[in-house]
């Protein structure tokens, strides 16, 4: 659907937590946690209660066993009640942005005026679990019936069984392909003809507009949050990296294809623990509560590509938007394109420029990415229209393109106009 051929959904509202790199094993807040704390001082300054609030949207990639319908936890935890329903999406690294999408075209359709949507994970929470044969053999031993047979089945059992599934991993694995994100980078790096030097400068650069964007405070929507467990209050995103320096970044060593690869953890974007949260609403009810609406969601476009180039997907799905909704890239004051990883964004650029696209690195990313701040999946399509928004109101521009690349060969494009009072 258009801005032209649709009724506006405004965005009134945004915050997150502080982005928190995963370091040493499990982190103090769960998914749940996590968005609870990003959404509490918002919905504390509004002019209407959380039970006015029409249903709850939340994007979440990995969510722990107890949190099933991750949605309908953070809805009851947040004093929505009883009654406000709330579901879950999953869009792989987009899943935050699909959350975003379903709550415009819920409202559009009259369902509700008012929903709380975003994301939220963990990801240092990621389970280990059993792999397939220790499945199957505990399977086996609880079937067993008789003593004889439990004994038999217990010498059946071998040590290999132990080795767990890694959920992380292979949620980051395209198991269609055999291919992890990471190796997906390498393909198209290799395409277009993207070097390491070139990686490891972009991704100086992303800590380097993170850190000023920081000290300048144009990170505004972040939420100081308590680890009760460590008794510190955490006031900002900790994968900044104020000591990055090209020496440093070009003696980490290849991780995804050894020993000749390219893509590298310093090049690439962060394993992170974060929430990101706005609230949008209709035309109706900016008006009944006197809301001030700060940009709008005029389109979005979502697009396929090959899984093995699935890096391109911002690609695919900006050229559709942009032809879906008759906009020139010329008319986009700044963009956002997640950095999955250096290697990505840089032949997303090339891809772009060889069909004689621009997008200028100037007004791409100005407040650092990923690689700098932190890549919690559910939470990044939130957080990327977050800083668009913030990029526009700073700089008194109207438009602005937001997109990421989606594990499985998809991208996502949306398509913001400011709001002027």
């Amino acid at each position: 659907m258009t801005s032209e051929s649709s009724s506006s959904v405004y965005i009134v509202d945004m915050s997150r937590t502080p982005f928190l790199r995963v370091e040493k094993g499990p982190g103090s807040f769960s998914a749940s946690d996590l968005a609870v704390l990003a959404c509490q001082p918002m919905l504390l300054r509004q002019s209407f209660l959380p039970t006015e609030i029409g249903e709850v949207v939340t994007g979440c990639m990995i969510p722990s066993s107890e949190e099933a319908n991750i949605s309908r936890i953070i809805s009851l935890r947040l004093g929505c009640g009883q009654r406000v329903p709330a579901y879950t999406v999953q869009r792989n690294c987009a899943s935050g942005m699909q959350a975003l999408d379903s709550a415009v075209l819920d409202i559009q359709s009259g369902r509700h005026d008012i929903v709380l949507a975003g994301g939220t994970d963990a990801m240092s929470r990621a389970p280990l679990t059993f792999n397939f044969a220790m499945t199957r053999w505990f399977s086996a031993l609880a079937a067993s019936r008789t003593f004889s047979q439990k004994i038999k089945m217990l010498l059946r059992f071998r040590p290999r069984f132990l080795s767990p599934d890694i959920s992380l991993l292979q949620g980051l694995t395209d198991h269609t392909i055999r291919m992890s994100m990471g190796q997906t980078a390498e393909e198209v790096a290799y395409r277009y003809r993207v070097s390491r030097q070139m990686m490891d400068e972009y991704a100086l650069q992303s800590h380097m507009r993170a850190l000023d964007a920081r000290q300048n405070k144009h990170l505004s929507n972040i939420v100081p949050i308590v680890d009760v467990q460590s008794g510190k209050i955490i006031m900002e995103d900790n994968g900044i990296r104020a000591d990055s320096a090209l020496e440093k970044l070009a003696t980490l060593k290849p991780f995804f294809d050894k020993p000749f690869g390219l893509v590298t953890p310093g090049n690439s974007s962060q394993i992170t623990d974060g929430a990101a949260f706005m609230l949008l609403a209709s035309e109706e009810a900016v008006k009944k509560y006197g809301l001030k609406p700060r940009a709008k969601i005029a389109a979005t476009a979502w697009a396929g590509v090959a899984p093995e180039v699935m890096g391109l997907g911002p690609v695919a799905a900006i050229q559709k938007l942009c032809r879906e909704n008759s906009c020139s890239f010329d008319s986009i004051d700044y963009w956002e394109i997640n950095e999955a990883f250096s290697a990505q964004v840089l032949a997303c650029l090339r891809a772009f420029s060889e069909e004689g696209e621009l997008i200028p690195e100037p007004r791409l990313n100005i407040y650092g990415g990923a690689i700098s701040l932190g890549h919690p999946v559910g939470a990044s399509g939130v957080r990327i229209v977050m800083q668009l928004i913030n990029a526009l109101e700073n700089n008194g521009a109207k438009r602005g393109i937001a997109s990421l690349c989606i594990g499985g060969g998809q991208g996502g494009a949306m398509l913001i106009e400011r709001v002027f009072e």
